[in-house]
């Protein structure tokens, strides 16, 4: 059975903000989506929340705390380190993938320039997280 997910989604690109949110509309999935600019933001909202995320979607080239060094942060926290995380970027860049798989993401997907194809990728993304079984914290 399929679960609701509650997703970080830690993105600087309003625009990509706005087609994860529209592609979440447009399959019809009711994932609660909690939106963080950069990394630095992300480590505020999950102190303050009472519940962690299911999953956290994370982009690589961000300002302030970047996406390595937010992941870098996150592992290295006994109470977040089991959140999957995965990299949703456009670095193909095969030094930044090395270095996530090294310090513990859960996948790595390069965000498609067709917006049919991101759909998609988020689609397989989404249902294959929400019949996972997730530590609840």
């Amino acid at each position: 059975m399929k679960t609701n997910l509650n997703i970080l989604l830690i993105e600087d690109d309003m625009i990509e903000v706005m087609k994860l949110n529209r592609a979440i509309s447009s399959l019809q999935l009711t994932h609660k989506i909690t939106e963080a600019n950069n990394g630095e933001e992300a480590l505020k909202v999950l102190e303050l929340k009472d519940r962690l995320p299911d999953i956290i979607l994370l982009d690589l080239n961000m300002p302030k705390i970047n996406g390595i060094e937010f992941l870098s942060i996150l592992k290295n926290d006994e109470r977040m380190k089991y959140i999957p995380t995965i990299i949703l970027t456009t670095s193909s860049n095969q030094k930044d993938l090395l270095e996530c798989y090294k310090i513990g993401i859960a996948g790595y997907i390069l965000k498609p320039l067709k917006y049919e194809d991101y759909i998609t990728k988020i689609e397989k993304l989404l249902d294959y997280w929400s019949i996972n079984e997730l530590i609840k914290a």
